[in-house]
């Protein structure tokens, strides 16, 4: 008995993924609700779990397609014995199949034949297997283009699948002098003094000085992002005005107090919490800081939900702290703790990052020095930190040295005046300067 496995809902208002990677192969057993596929989406990564625990005999769709909310894209069987792949099962498991089950040619379709010709047709390698078929677009076009045997490469990628780098190495490796032969190429016999020099094959050959380049599609949350970013420039009266900020105080208290912080909250004490307590404290008195822009209404709101801005792995993403003015230091830095590690695993979902009433983003970390960051629409400012040096300020008529930051603030001029927005930035340099400011909401 087989069973669909179709695409779950992705959030509101998503309609359609990408396919990113099936986690599973034809023939591969699976456990009920393990993921055998990823999707990608506008705002985040998503597994497709199996519905029920069999053996994985069809995949109706390829990695790079894009599925419908709905959508049919494989089947398990719940009686099927893992390894045994039905004569129904798309193209592409059908070249996984013939990979490990027949030798190159046997039961393969037009289309995939006609490319195993391509590989079978190098001229100075052993004859390729039709499983290139199988392989990623990028790294199957190197195999072709460099003509190495995908079989003799060992794969660094995930579950040690072979990735474009691992095929450039091992294509310079073959092509460098002295190099050993591959597997399955007899070497000359030594009593030969001047064996017959064989003219290179046609085609680019890799070497230390190439030129290349590789052209990939942007993944749906990066045209998305491109996209949002793109249409805050174009619709807000986008401004962005500077202040320094000296952090000797919060450093101070992090330095007292990061030891016991940690012994009882389990987590450290960092400078986020620090700027979204003063960000909160700032926002009491410029709530259209805190507003956005609906038609000809701005909604002002009497909570803070803070985006805060997370490089990912395919992008930046922004989770949203809620309800953070509220909210003790522990709280603020466990969910910016829990929301960082959730985006490096690309687990994050789409309700943990949608709302947000303010963003906080902060390029320090990767070191950079200024910036004018861009609105996160519909709200109306982002606070943009950087990272922390020590300058020369002059302190009592004295020049000393203190660790300074800059702090940007991009806001929407259509309704957010000058005077309010450098009036936001003092409140929050104030705070940062004197912590005690925040205990006593000053």
């Amino acid at each position: 008995m087989a069973t669909d496995v179709e695409v779950p809902a992705l959030g509101e208002s998503i309609t359609e993924g990408t396919l990113a990677q099936w986690l599973k192969k034809p023939g591969e057993a699976v456990a009920a609700d393990e993921p055998i596929a990823s999707l990608e989406t506008d705002k985040v990564s998503v597994e497709v779990p199996s519905p029920v625990a069999g053996v994985l005999t069809e995949q109706l769709a390829q990695e790079g397609d894009n599925v419908a909310v709905g959508a049919v894209i494989a089947r398990i069987d719940q009686n099927a014995t893992a390894g045994a792949v039905p004569a129904t099962t798309s193209a592409p498991a059908q070249a996984a199949a013939a990979a490990t089950t027949n030798p190159p040619g046997a039961g393969e379709t037009p289309a995939l034949r006609e490319d195993a010709e391509v590989a079978l047709a190098s001229p100075d390698g052993p004859p390729l297997d039709a499983s290139i078929t199988t392989l990623s677009p990028a790294v199957r076009r190197a195999v072709l283009e460099y003509h190495v045997d995908p079989t003799s490469i060992r794969g660094t990628g995930k579950d040690g699948r072979l990735t474009k780098d691992d095929v450039l190495a091992a294509a310079q490796g073959k092509s460098q002098p002295g190099a050993p032969a591959q597997a399955g190429v007899q070497a000359p016999e030594a009593k030969i003094a001047a064996p017959e020099t064989k003219a290179p094959p046609p085609g680019p050959r890799p070497s230390p000085g190439d030129r290349r380049e590789e052209r990939v599609k942007m993944s749906r949350l990066r045209q998305t992002i491109a996209k949002r970013l793109k249409d805050a420039q174009n619709t807000a009266a986008m401004l962005t005005t500077f202040n320094d900020v000296d952090m000797s105080a919060v450093i101070d208290a992090r330095g007292r107090y990061k030891d016991l912080f940690e012994k009882k909250h389990g987590i450290r004490l960092g400078f986020m919490g620090f700027f979204v307590k003063a960000c909160a404290l700032a926002a009491k008195d410029v709530p259209s800081v805190n507003a956005s822009l609906e038609g000809d209404e701005i909604v002002y709101h009497d909570y803070l939900d803070v985006s805060v801005a997370v490089s990912a792995p395919k992008g930046l993403v922004v989770p949203v702290v809620r309800n953070a003015d509220r909210m003790s230091f522990a709280e603020v830095e466990k969910s910016i703790a829990e929301y960082g590690k959730k985006a490096k695993e690309g687990t994050l979902t789409v309700d943990e990052m949608s709302g947000g009433t303010f963003t906080i983003s902060n390029g320090g970390v990767f070191g950079s020095l200024l910036s004018t960051p861009i609105i996160n629409p519909p709200q109306s400012a982002v606070l943009g930190m950087h990272r922390i040096e020590e300058r020369p300020v002059v302190k009592d008529g004295q020049i000393v040295a203190r660790p300074m930051m800059y702090l940007a603030l991009s806001y929407d001029h259509r309704i957010i005046d000058g005077r309010e927005a450098v009036t936001f930035l003092v409140r929050v340099k104030e705070a940062i300067e004197d912590p005690t400011r925040l205990l006593i909401d000053l």
